[in-house]
């Protein structure tokens, strides 16, 4: 920082750093007592689809088919469908969510939950916003304490669709 002073006055010109110290100060003690710790987003635990499918020996728990969530797009990239199976749901990722509870449940504790699957199969050049509200359907809601129930933990991808 530069200060300009005159040479006639013979007087120096001192920097007051107290004030400046106590703003720093100010500062820090704000954005503490602002800081709110959230939980991370996107931690979603999601199988990708692999090169070959593997053949293994099924497991000994509960084994259901994976429910298929076809999302459609518009030439523009937006939704025009999403079908569950051969239902056809309109738009609404509320409604999506009421056909994954009614299916998989929504009581804690070990069930169906656990060995749900959703194999999310969407067109090629649909919006990104549109897969993750369509994950956030199945996944779960808030419940009207305010807590997250979990619905649906498993969450798979079916291949990619050739660009048309």
């Amino acid at each position: 920082m530069k200060v300009r002073h005159s040479e006639r006055s013979g007087e120096k010109v001192q920097l007051q750093m107290t004030p400046m110290i106590d703003i720093v100060f100010q500062l820090l003690v704000f954005f503490i007592m602002t800081f709110k710790i959230v939980s991370p987003e996107g931690d979603f635990n999601i199988r990708m689809p692999i090169a070959a499918p593997s053949e293994g020996i099924p497991d000994d728990e509960l084994q259901i088919p994976p429910i298929i969530v076809r999302l459609r797009a518009t030439g523009t990239g937006h939704l025009s469908e999403i079908r569950m199976g051969e239902t056809p749901l309109g738009r609404d990722f509320g409604e999506l969510n009421q056909e994954v509870r009614r299916i998989v449940g929504d009581t804690t504790g070990p069930n169906i939950q656990d060995a749900a699957e959703v194999e999310i199969d969407a067109d090629y050049g649909l919006q990104f916003e549109y897969v993750m509200d369509a994950i956030t359907a199945v996944s779960g809601y808030v419940g009207p304490e305010g807590n997250v129930i979990r619905v649906c933990e498993k969450i798979k991808f079916a291949p990619p669709r050739p660009e048309p």
